[in-house]
């Protein structure tokens, strides 16, 4: 019997503001969130993160990356690129989070969670609100590298733990646990299993 692959769920962004939001949100979906990769860039490196994530008790695994506003391949993109192409790791989704980042390419994402918790088709800036119809690539420090790789669903969001107050701690991190319960219901993940369907969504 070969070895069971790990699920896990990378988020593109690290400060202290994004760690606390991002636990309490792996908590109020089942995940559990590896607290040591956070960091302003990444702390530790790919390898690292696939140890702490096979020592981790259960799926789904919520993995930090930042970049620090590095615009080419920084830290949180290598440990992104490492982590994705892993044989015994299998990534659900992204949360890909969007900044003031410039010259750089961006990517495209599957659905994005908007200030106001609506899910709409096309990127959102770093506040959460939603770009204009002909703005294809959510722009973020630690998401252009996600064009090189196979990953099945990317949710783009704004500044985790922020957006004037509507992804806050205090009102339970909703927009961030959204964008992560988005990633499981598209990803197949289902009861502690993957299917191996999609969930179309909205």
């Amino acid at each position: 019997m070969g070895k069971q692959t790990r699920k896990v769920i990378i988020v593109t962004d690290g400060d202290m503001v994004a760690k606390r939001t991002v636990e309490i949100a792996a908590r109020n979906v089942g995940a559990r969130c590896i607290s040591l990769s956070a960091g302003n860039p990444t702390p530790i490196s790919g390898r690292q993160a696939v140890e702490l994530i096979k020592l981790t008790p259960h799926d789904p695994v919520v993995l930090m990356v930042d970049d620090r506003g590095h615009t080419g391949f920084g830290k949180g993109e290598q440990v992104l690129d490492y982590v994705v192409r892993h044989p015994e790791i299998d990534v659900l989704g992204v949360v890909a989070v969007a900044s003031n980042t410039s010259g750089i390419q961006g990517t495209r994402v599957d659905k994005s969670i908007t200030r106001d918790g609506v899910i709409v088709d096309g990127p959102v800036d770093k506040y959460g609100q939603p770009e204009p119809a002909n703005h294809k690539y959510l722009e973020g420090d630690t998401v252009s590298v996600l064009n090189s790789l196979d990953v099945k669903v990317i949710i783009g969001l704004g500044d985790i733990g922020k957006m004037d107050m509507a992804d806050d701690i205090s009102n339970g991190a909703p927009l961030t646990t959204k964008a992560l319960q988005e990633v499981i219901n598209r990803s197949g993940y289902k009861n502690g299993r993957n299917d191996g369907s999609k969930d179309p969504g909205k």
